[in-house]
Formats: structure tokens, C-alpha cells, sequence
């Protein structure tokens, strides 16, 4: 037992590394350094405070590498991949100790490390005395000079030097081999000492991090033999039989036949070679970090070769790529060559850019897109998986290339069809995919929602030589495709609460939601006439009714990203539907509860107050004032109402500026909306009638003024006109708007099968902006966005 003093100066922590290279607290103990006669040597013992235990009992080796650390940590390497570390209470303790080690070791305790460390300026001058060290005598390979063949080995790996020299002796005496022939022979023996003697040197060989070295290892009439000595680790108490996974579970499959057999001994060989780094190596220990770079690259440039290689054959891609294509191909035949092209596709990974660049093109050319379209509605889930991570590969290094063949694809389409569309397009492939995804988790839907989301990112989108790409890809996207992203979502809440609230279908909303937020962010005018058009807030606000509170914030978050861009249309809009009323009512039935959505929900009103977003703040005190007046644990709606009453203070003050009309033209006050976004409210040719304009004006001469109220009233009028007796289809259902009279918001559409319905209108061609000529969004020299030079025309 320990006295009171020694008990605090020596009570230390045990930690051990592990696998994954973390420190495990092994527990907290006493240590003491004595001599112990079963391990002949002194050595560390700490037993257990709670009950005595012995906790380790570590012999201090001569040429074990101790360090001293932070003063009060011991650290040291006790075997492979077997780190342990002492970390003392008291300063004091861990002096005490480290002297006995140093004791032991002849070293000075001053020091802080037991061992010396080749610095960079020891390493110069190994450099310089390369030439006149004397070379490494290699003994004869016999299996009872194998220990002294492995000490030899761990004395060399001490000094870059003497690495070196061993490097250079192995590869130029041949010894690979001869240690390979007395691996068989140990083998046959069942010499299992001899066999752990030789996984050592074997180990040691990788160590040492030689191309040349490795390029004797791997040769194809060794290597399972190499991996054979990998299987004898002594620290294992149960033989890893690596060769028989290999030869046996491991089969290659020639789903292509390969005439060249210089690319078949490499595909063979990196298979292997990459077992041996994955599996058969142990992980490095933090003495050993870095030193298999040399594997990793001899791994990379065979990939590299391979593809290559299969790049320079004339009849392989072709060959593989037109079975996929072919509908008779059986579904087994299409699974094994869909698989090979994915393996195919990871290799092309270790390209450089131009090479990969070059590489890409190649499948392009010869028909990867359409071969992606087929496959990705295979209903083989394992078909379906490989073809969206081939996808997702060919997406991440060169979204403008997939760009290129969908508007290539539309363009044909239109040519041959004679106007009319076609179903079977990349981008509406991807969309459907994505909402018909059968996974529980939605693990694929996620995966292709990540695809459109890089598909429809201005910011990688560049300029080609004749058009600009963010202009005609997001013309075709609105115009083509976004009706079938929104369709599950505008087919869930058609009566003003959510059809279905099951998990899956949540999370796939949630999907959608995130995919809209997005666009409102970065598309502005695109993604607004959609909003407008498909009343689409109000429909998106249904969900803050659901049952799963992450699509209630997916549904929130929509509507604080549209507030957040201050715009006057989408102010206006909000108002006229009264859309802060749902939001209101979520933060009601929250009753005050301190989650995430009361705070984003009281975030939302505090950014209107903050950016003094008069109109909303207006809306939102006169309307709802009532309803949160008895919040108080937040000063957010308190401050909402003295603003308001600020600013109806001020406008007593000054006249209300109103909008003249004059002789048929606006004179407007500088705040009202832009001149552009104007014409969206007013009579346009097809969506409302003759002579209706969203904002009433007198033909008769002389000026008529217009309060902000009428005005309101009239843009409400106009929507509701345009949404009134319209139907679209989705995926073969009649979607029929019918008026539904609820606090005077737009109309919603109800479910109907009727055959005369389906002819009014499709979800796939009305009731969508057909944008012609240039874009509303171009940019100037600076990349700005300029004004909007094509006004959107109704169709």
C-alpha cells in the first residue's frame, strides 16, 4: 500500500490508441517501476485504484522510444499498433518515473526522449555519407538464420541510412524470392516459428516504401505468397486466411472479353495489391504514419494505366456501352457491365483534369447519357444504384457536359416530333427518379437530389461561344421539368391540409422543399412567376400542418428565404393570401414550447423587424395583432407593434402618395415596383380577359387615384381569374382548380380523372412562362444581373 503522499504522486491515467487512432482511458491506477522476475527486467506496473488489479505490466526495452510530454505524460510504443500513454496528477510523479526509465535505458532523465530522433540535418548528412558507408551484408536464407535475418531487418529500419542500404541489398541479391522459397518450405513444415519470423520481415519489407521493391513483391508469380507470410501475424490469435478469399470469394468477372493481357495482369494485380493495403496490412500506428505512400501511388498510376488502357481499345467501350443500350440484354448481363462501368468510373478519378476531361468526353461520345436514361429506370434496384453513381461522378467533374445533351436532346426533340414533347428526357428522368424512389430512407432520392441541385447552380454555369448557359438551361429547366419536381407537392395539398403524412412521403416533400428553397436563392425571376403562377407559398404553408416537425421547418425555411429577398411582388403576394397565417397558427399550437421552430418562427418576424419591412410589418399587426399579443416571453412582437404604431404616426404627418394615372400611363412613386415586374400584374394576352388589367385604370382623361388597399383587392381578382376553371395533369391525373372561397385566397385544385378535364390543360404545357429570345437573366461585364430585356409570354 501507498502512503497518502506517494498515493497522489504516482496516480496516474492509462491510456491505450486504438484502431481508429483515438486515446481509450484504460482506467486510473498507481504505478510503480520495479524489478519482476517472470519478465526478467525492470518494469512499469500500475495497478487499479479501485480494487488493485493489475491494469499493465510493461518491461522497459532497451530500444523502446519513450517520450516525455506536457511534464506530466508518458508516452511509448509497447508493440505493433499498440500505443500506450501515462498521464500523471502531479508533476513530481511523472519526474520520479521517467528517471527510472532513463536509469534503465543509460540515458540522462534531462532529456525528453529516450531514443534519438534523425533530425533534417542528420538526414543531409546521411546524404553525404551515402557513398562511404559500407553496404548491408545480407545473411544466407535459411530457416535457422530467420531470426537473425528479422532482427537485421528492425536494426536497418532505424535510420533513413541503413533503410536504404537494406533496399538496395534486397533488390539487387534477389532476396524477395529466396525468402518466398523458404516461406514454402516453412509452410510444408508447419514451422509456425519460422512463419512469424518471415511475416515480420515480409511487414518490414512494405515499410521500408520502395517502388521497386513493391514491383517484386507484386509480381504475378509471388504475390500469393507474399500475402501467404501476411497471414502468419503473431499478435493475432487466429490465422487471417487472405488466399482463399482471394482465389475463391474474390472471383473476376470478364464481362467484357479483354484481348489485351497487359491490361488484364494489371486489373488482377491492383485488385490484389489494393486487398493487401485494405485488409491484409495493419493499420499504421502513429510511429509508422506516411510510410505506405509508396503503395498508395503504385496503386493510383495502376489505375491510372487501366483506364487508360481500356481508353485506347477501339472495340471494348463501344462493345460494353451498346449491350447496355440493347433492351434485349438480360438484366444479370446488364447488372455485371453497369458495375464494371461504375469501377470504371472510380478509376478515372486518379486522371488529371485534362486526361479526365478527355475522358468524359470519350463516354459521352459514345452514348453514356442515353445508356444513364435507361438504367436509371431499370427496376433492378442494384442496376438503378450503379447507374446514379455513375451519374453522380460524370455530374461532379462536368455538369456543363450533362447541360450540353439535355438542351441538345430538347432541341431534337422539338425538331422530330414537330413541337410536340417527349417524356423520356434526362433531367425529367432524374426528377422522377427521385420522387418514385422506393428506399425507406430515400437514400437514392437524396443522391439524385444532390444531381439536380449541381445541375441547376448558376455559379457552374459558364458562357459558350454562342449563348450563355445559365440562360438556356434555366429557360428549358422552368419550362420543362419543374412541373414534375412540384407535382407530388401541389398533389398533397390540394384541400388545405396534407393527403398524406406518412414518414417516406414527408421526407421526399422535404427533398422538394430544399430543392425550391435553393432556387428561390439563386434563380429570381425564374423561380418567382413559378411562385406566383402555382400560388406555390400558400400550397408549401399547407405542410405546417404535418405531423413531422422537419418538414414544417423545411416548409418555414421556404417561406423565410422568399421573405428574406425583401421584393416587393412576393410582399404583395404574401398579403393578398394572407400566407403569415398558418405561421401564426404553428406558433400558437407550439404553446410557447422552447424548440426549433418556435425560434425560427420568432426569427422570421425579427428579421421583418429588423430590415423595418413596413408593408409586412403593417399586414402583420393589423391583422394578427390580436392573436400574439399575449406572447411576451420574446420582446419581437411587442417591438412589432410599436413599430407599426411609429409609422401611422408618421404617414398622419405626411400625404399618402398615391399613383396617378394620367392619359393611360403610370407616373409612380419611386418605391413601387419595377417597371418589369409591373407587367407581370397587368393584362396579359392569354391568362386574363380583354380589357382586365391586375391594376384598374380610367381611359378617360384626367387622373384617377388608386389607394394601396384597391390595388391589393385587384391583384387578388386577377388570381383568382387566372387560377379559376384551370386543370393540369400529373403523371396521368387530372389536377382540376376549382374555387374554394377560404379568407378569400387564391383557388386550389382538386383531384379529378375526368377525360374532358385532361384535355383543358397538362401540368407538362400549360400554365408554365414560355421564355423566348434572351433571358430575363443576363449579366453585365461584372456578372451582375442586369434589367429583364424579354417580358415572360403566357401560354
Amino acid at each position: 500500500m501507498f502512503d497518502a503522499m506517494t498515493d497522489t504522486k504516482r496516480r496516474v491515467k492509462l491510456y491505450a490508441l486504438n484502431a481508429d487512432r483515438q486515446w481509450d482511458d484504460r482506467g486510473t491506477g498507481h504505478v510503480s517501476c520495479t524489478y519482476v522476475e517472470r519478465l526478467k527486467g525492470v518494469s512499469l506496473l500500475v495497478r487499479a485504484e479501485a480494487d488493485g488489479a493489475l491494469l499493465l505490466e510493461s518491461k522497459i526495452q532497451h530500444d523502446t522510444v519513450y517520450q516525455k510530454q506536457q511534464d506530466t505524460l508518458i508516452v511509448w510504443s509497447e508493440a505493433d499498433n499498440f500505443d500506450l500513454a501515462l498521464s500523471f496528477q502531479e508533476k513530481a510523479g511523472c519526474e520520479e518515473i521517467w528517471e527510472k526509465i532513463c536509469s534503465v535505458q543509460g540515458k540522462d532523465p534531462t532529456i525528453e526522449t529516450t531514443q534519438d530522433i534523425v533530425e533534417e540535418s542528420e538526414d543531409e548528412r546521411f546524404d553525404d555519407l551515402s557513398d562511404s558507408a559500407p553496404p548491408v551484408e545480407l545473411p544466407l536464407c535459411e530457416i535457422g538464420r530467420l531470426k537473425e535475418i528479422k532482427d537485421l531487418f528492425i536494426t536497418c529500419m532505424a535510420t533513413p541510412l541503413n533503410k536504404d542500404r537494406l533496399a538496395e541489398a534486397i533488390e539487387n541479391d534477389g532476396y524477395v524470392r529466396k525468402l518466398v522459397k523458404l516461406f514454402n518450405l516453412c509452410e510444408d513444415l508447419n514451422n509456425l516459428e519460422g512463419l512469424h519470423c518471415l511475416y515480420d520481415i515480409i511487414k518490414n519489407i512494405f515499410l521500408i516504401n520502395k517502388n521497386a521493391l513493391f514491383e517484386m513483391l507484386f509480381a504475378d508469380d509471388i504475390i500469393f505468397d507474399v500475402i501467404g507470410c501476411l497471414e502468419y501475424d503473431p499478435t493475432l490469435p487466429i490465422r487471417k486466411y487472405h488466399r482463399h478469399h482471394l482465389k475463391n470469394v474474390s472471383k473476376f468477372k470478364e464481362v467484357i472479353l479483354i484481348t489485351n493481357l497487359e491490361l488484364l495482369n494489371k486489373i488482377h494485380q491492383t485488385h490484389r495489391v489494393q486487398y493487401i493495403q485494405d485488409v491484409v496490412l495493419p493499420t499504421p500506428s502513429v510511429f509508422e504514419d506516411n510510410m505506405l505512400s509508396a503503395l498508395s501511388s503504385f496503386i493510383f498510376f495502376n489505375k491510372v494505366e487501366i483506364v487508360t488502357l481500356i481508353q485506347e481499345d477501339e472495340k471494348f467501350l463501344p462493345d460494353l456501352l451498346g449491350q447496355l443500350q440493347d433492351e434485349s440484354t438480360p438484366d444479370s448481363r446488364k447488372l455485371e457491365l453497369v458495375q464494371f462501368l461504375k469501377e470504371f468510373c472510380n478509376f478515372s478519378q486518379n486522371l488529371q483534369p485534362p486526361q479526365k476531361e478527355g475522358f468524359f468526353r470519350t463516354l459521352t461520345s459514345l452514348g453514356i447519357l442515353p445508356m444513364l436514361e435507361m438504367t436509371l429506370m431499370s427496376e433492378d434496384v442494384n442496376i438503378k444504384q450503379a447507374a446514379i453513381d455513375i451519374l453522380t461522378i460524370l455530374v461532379e467533374f462536368s455538369p456543363s457536359v450533362i447541360r450540353e445533351y439535355i438542351l441538345q436532346q430538347s432541341s431534337d426533340t422539338v425538331t422530330q416530333a414537330n413541337g410536340s414533347e417527349v417524356e423520356l428526357m434526362l433531367m425529367n428522368v432524374i426528377i422522377e427518379q427521385m420522387i418514385c424512389d422506393t428506399d425507406p430512407d430515400l437514400g437514392r432520392a437524396v443522391q439524385l437530389m444532390g444531381v439536380i441541385r449541381v445541375l441547376i447552380d448558376p455559379e457552374n454555369m459558364l458562357p459558350s461561344l454562342s449563348k450563355v448557359e445559365k440562360t438556356d438551361f434555366l429557360n428549358y429547366f422552368y419550362k420543362h421539368s419543374v412541373q414534375i419536381l412540384i407535382a407530388p407537392l401541389l398533389a398533397n395539398t390540394v384541400d388545405g391540409e396534407p393527403a398524406r403524412d406518412d414518414y417516406q412521403n414527408a421526407q421526399l416533400l422535404a427533398h422538394i422543399l430544399e430543392l425550391l428553397t435553393f432556387c428561390v436563392e439563386h434563380h429570381s425571376y425564374h423561380i418567382k412567376t413559378c411562385i406566383l403562377n402555382k400560388d406555390l407559398l400558400k400550397r408549401v404553408l399547407v405542410l405546417m400542418k404535418s405531423a413531422h416537425k422537419f418538414l414544417v421547418l423545411g416548409a418555414l425555411r421556404f417561406m423565410r428565404k422568399i421573405v428574406a429577398l425583401k421584393d416587393e411582388f412576393y410582399n404583395r403576394y404574401i398579403m393578398k393570401g394572407c400566407l403569415f397565417g398558418p405561421v401564426i397558427d404553428c406558433l400558437l399550437d407550439n404553446n410557447g414550447r422552447y424548440n426549433l421552430l418556435d425560434s425560427a418562427i420568432i426569427e422570421l418576424f425579427e428579421f421583418i423587424k429588423l430590415e423595418d419591412i413596413k408593408i409586412l410589418i403593417a399586414h402583420v399587426v393589423e391583422n394578427y395583432g390580436k392573436k400574439f399579443e399575449h406572447i411576451d416571453y420574446v420582446q419581437t412582437f411587442k417591438a412589432l407593434r410599436i413599430r407599426h404604431s411609429q409609422q401611422t404616426e408618421k404617414s398622419k404627418e405626411k400625404p399618402i402618395t398615391s399613383v396617378t394615372v394620367s392619359t393611360g400611363r403610370f407616373r409612380r412613386d419611386p418605391r413601387q415596383i419595377e417597371d418589369e415586374e409591373e407587367i407581370w400584374f397587368n393584362n396579359e394576352d392569354d391568362e386574363f380577359d380583354d380589357g382586365e388589367a391586375v391594376v384598374p385604370h380610367t381611359g378617360m382623361t384626367g387622373s384617377t387615384e388608386i389607394t394601396a388597399s384597391e390595388q391589393l383587392e385587384s391583384i387578388g381578382k386577377s388570381i383568382d381569374k387566372k387560377c379559376e376553371g384551370s386543370s393540369t395533369k400529373i403523371f396521368g391525373t387530372t389536377v382540376k382548380t376549382t374555387p374554394i372561397m377560404n379568407n378569400n385566397l387564391a383557388a386550389t385544385p382538386a383531384l379529378s380523372s375526368s377525360p374532358e378535364d385532361s384535355k383543358n390543360s397538362s401540368l407538362l404545357k400549360k400554365a408554365l412562362v414560355d421564355y423566348e429570345g434572351d433571358s430575363d437573366e443576363e449579366e453585365d461585364e461584372n456578372g451582375d444581373l442586369k434589367s429583364p430585356t424579354k417580358r415572360p409570354r403566357y401560354t
